[in-house]
């Protein structure tokens, strides 16, 4: 197994659990990939432990929310739990009432649209009509379509706080670019897609779970303990020079100089570096994945003392020009993680523009203003600018079979889902799958 994010782990666990030993070569000093712990501080004297990049995950995501139930995570307290809603400063946006929060899903969702009261009534209904006609096609589309030609009919309030924020955040591309396909089958498993019950406890395939630790903590602490007590073995900050097939297996040549060799192997880096990596075995595959174009995504760690949202969660109005160098969404650490993190936000930029230096600035002053913070000072900028592959119409993915007994683990491989922590995890299962002889995981 080579690499240790979200859809590595997902493939160690699930091979460890069908009786396979695992040997685990990271390259980090830690595992989670692009899904990790960092720690930052303040000039005051203040420190943290966040994340590489905010995340969250919302209800339909079953195999990631199943895999943490079943290596111990006590997801109850690990996240909070809140109804579909994109609410912005001031009290705009759209929220779901606390009675329409009692009904099932998928009601629950419906009725917080239906009774948004910044849409007028004739918006409501039309956006119901083209809500209802996605169900009766199976939330199916062209593949050429992109989300604002699928959404042409959707009214401009609706598109605004809805349509526009959902794509942005779920595929990382704005919705003139962003594949309508992908967005359909999100928006499936989000407004029809079942409730995830896991002990007690159970999810709306809309509700928005926010982490209250760090990333770290979330899967890939769990994941790796887990795999420690069971026996296998994690070969962390280690890198793979070579690869090559011999004897019917796989033979790694390290950076360090050691050699490990598997009969079956998972590869699960990022696609630049399988593409290099997996170049000379597979050219084809790798031309596939090295074509892949990508998206940035920045978070910008601010603090003021004053700095305590009306929500956990907050949309941020911005006007079109300033997309992708302003933040769309902020979120309170402090709601989220206790009195430690009082008046540390995390401001999120999907599909980011520019250098870090000019983002940041841009982010800080956007939100000072729009969160009424004006002391508000930037702590730490993280900017992945490979952080998803371009989800556009048409786009081809490589497969995750390479060759007999090598597959590959990723959010970019032939899938339904977009690049999110959730298709990391689909893509882990798959992998694991695949080298058992079963059935693929991607449903």
């Amino acid at each position: 197994m080579v690499g240790g994010g979200w859809a590595g782990l997902a493939a160690a666990v699930a091979l460890a659990r069908a009786g396979r030993q695992v040997t685990l070569i990271e390259a980090a000093p830690q595992l989670g990939g692009r899904a990790r712990s960092l720690d930052i501080s303040s000039p005051n004297g203040h420190s943290w432990t966040v994340d590489n990049g905010q995340h969250i995950l919302i209800g339909a995501y079953r195999a990631s929310l199943g895999l943490m139930h079943s290596l111990g995570v006590d997801l109850h307290h690990a996240v909070l739990t809140l109804p579909l809603g994109l609410p912005q400063p001031g009290g705009a946006g759209l929220r779901t009432p606390a009675w329409a929060a009692r009904w099932p899903a998928p009601a629950d969702s419906l009725l917080a649209m239906l009774t948004h009261r910044d849409w007028p009534l004739r918006d409501r209904l039309r956006w119901l009509a083209t809500a209802t006609g996605w169900r009766l096609r199976g939330f199916v589309c062209a593949p050429h379509l992109t989300v604002a030609a699928l959404c042409r009919t959707v009214p401009g309030a609706v598109m605004r706080d809805l349509i526009e924020p959902l794509c942005v955040s779920a595929l990382n591309v704005a919705p003139e670019r962003a594949s309508a396909v992908v967005f359909l089958r999100v928006m499936q498993d989000a407004l029809a897609g079942p409730v995830t019950r896991l002990g007690q406890h159970h999810y709306p395939p809309a509700a928005l779970l926010l982490p209250r630790s760090d990333l770290g903590a979330l899967l890939p602490q769990a994941a790796g303990d887990w795999l420690q007590s069971q026996g296998h073995a994690l070969w962390l900050g280690s890198t793979v020079s070579a690869l090559a097939q011999v004897d019917g297996g796989w033979q790694l040549r390290l950076a360090d100089g050691r050699h490990a060799h598997a009969r079956q192997l998972v590869w699960a880096t990022s696609a630049p570096v399988a593409a290099r990596a997996l170049r000379e075995l597979a050219p084809a595959w790798a031309a596939s994945a090295g074509a892949l174009d990508h998206t940035a995504i920045a978070t910008v760690y601010a603090w003021s003392p004053q700095a305590r949202l009306s929500d956990p969660m907050l949309a941020l109005p911005a006007a079109p020009e300033q997309a992708g160098r302003v933040a769309q969404f902020a979120f309170d650490r402090g709601q989220l993680q206790g009195s430690s993190h009082a008046g540390l936000l995390a401001l999120v930029v999907s599909d980011a523009q520019g250098s870090t230096q000019a983002l940041e600035h841009s982010v800080l002053a956007h939100a000072r203003r729009v969160l009424d913070l004006p002391d508000l000072q930037a702590l730490q900028t993280v900017v992945d600018k490979r952080a998803t592959f371009a989800c556009t119409p048409g786009l081809r993915r490589p497969p995750a079979a390479v060759a007999p007994g090598l597959v590959v683990a990723g959010d970019y491989v032939d899938g339904p889902y977009p690049a999110t922590l959730e298709g990391a995890v689909r893509a882990g299962d798959n992998a694991a799958a695949l080298l058992q002889g079963k059935a693929l995981a991607w449903a």
